[in-house]
């Protein structure tokens, strides 16, 4: 498969939220059609809770491996290790965290956020 991270970070850069970004790229691997995906990741920018959650392009990493995989179990496995690697390159998952809400000390700005969650998306869905 032929890299689509810098599809996915235009999508962020042209008013898409970071989930909808992640979905809308990959949404023939999902089986979706883009305006799904769309409507899939709406509820999601913003991390899950306005913040509160997780970023939401690992969500919507997540979303798409799910929906890409026939395995339940191997889906599970693909998602732990883009929290993993998303946590170690960037010091958090929760948005509020990423955003330096409460700290001051922004970590990863939502472009970077997409590209590090559809890299390691990539990278599982390429096992």
């Amino acid at each position: 498969m032929e890299s689509r991270i810098s599809i996915a970070v235009e999508k962020k850069s042209c008013g898409y939220n970071c989930a909808q970004a992640l979905i809308c790229t990959y949404c023939d691997l999902a089986g979706i059609d883009e305006e799904t995906a769309r409507n899939l990741g709406a509820p999601f920018g913003i991390g899950m809770g306005n913040m509160e959650g997780t970023c939401g392009a690992i969500t919507g990493a997540g979303m798409v491996l799910g929906l890409a995989s026939d395995d339940r179990i191997k889906a599970i496995r693909g998602m732990k290790q883009i929290m993993n690697k998303f946590q170690l390159r960037n010091g958090a998952t929760q948005c509020k965290l990423l955003k330096g809400i409460g700290t001051g000390v922004v970590l990863r700005d939502c472009s970077d956020c997409v590209a590090d969650a559809a890299e390691f998306l990539e990278e599982e869905l390429n096992k």
